[in-house]
């Protein structure tokens, strides 16, 4: 039989770390029912909104990017994408600006094809997954101080062999994908 789910009671919220791209705080709350003394504490990521960009050539070639990921300490095929920065006056903006900033490519048309919670249990923010029609290389990339990129282009027939064998295992970039496959088949 299901419940009705309600949101907790938020007791208090304390500043832990600024890390620059992101905030954590903690979170002491209690279930809707619970008395405040059976509180628990919550470890929360704030973080601004991203958006993540799969740009596609009119010779229908996908533009990638590689990079060097800290966290796993390896190389990482990805869509071009970043953060949904305060001056930026919509997420598709955003797409727009990540993908020539990170490849020197623009796009005839950008189009918002999903939008997913990265990690709700720990997270706020939200990703806005974006396709990029007709994209042309225009200029040179224009990589900011944490940014060491190399543009590989693959058909887009390519990219479900690139996630299956290990190529591409970046989790944002696969909902990504996922999204692009459920904007072509509705058309």
């Amino acid at each position: 039989m299901s419940r009705i789910i309600r949101p907790w009671r938020k007791l208090s919220k304390e500043h832990i770390a600024d890390c620059k791209v992101f905030t954590v705080h903690r979170e002491r709350a209690a279930a809707p029912d619970a008395p405040d003394e059976a509180a628990h504490n919550f470890f929360v990521i704030n973080a601004t909104d991203w958006v993540n960009v799969i740009p596609v050539t009119p010779e229908g070639e996908v533009v990638l990017v590689e990079q060097y990921r800290h966290g796993t300490d390896r190389l990482s095929l990805e869509v071009p994408g970043g953060m949904v920065d305060p001056e930026d006056p919509s997420p598709a903006h955003a797409a727009a600006r990540e993908l020539i900033e990170e490849t020197g490519y623009e796009a005839e048309e950008i189009i918002q094809i999903g939008f997913n919670h990265p990690n709700p249990a720990i997270q706020n923010n939200g990703c806005y997954s974006f396709l990029a029609r007709n994209a042309r290389f225009t200029r040179p990339p224009e990589f900011d101080g944490t940014e060491d990129l190399s543009v590989r282009l693959v058909p887009l027939e390519d990219i479900p062999a690139l996630m299956q064998n290990g190529d591409i295992t970046h989790a944002l970039v696969i909902v990504a994908f996922h999204w692009l496959h459920l904007h072509q088949a509705k058309k």
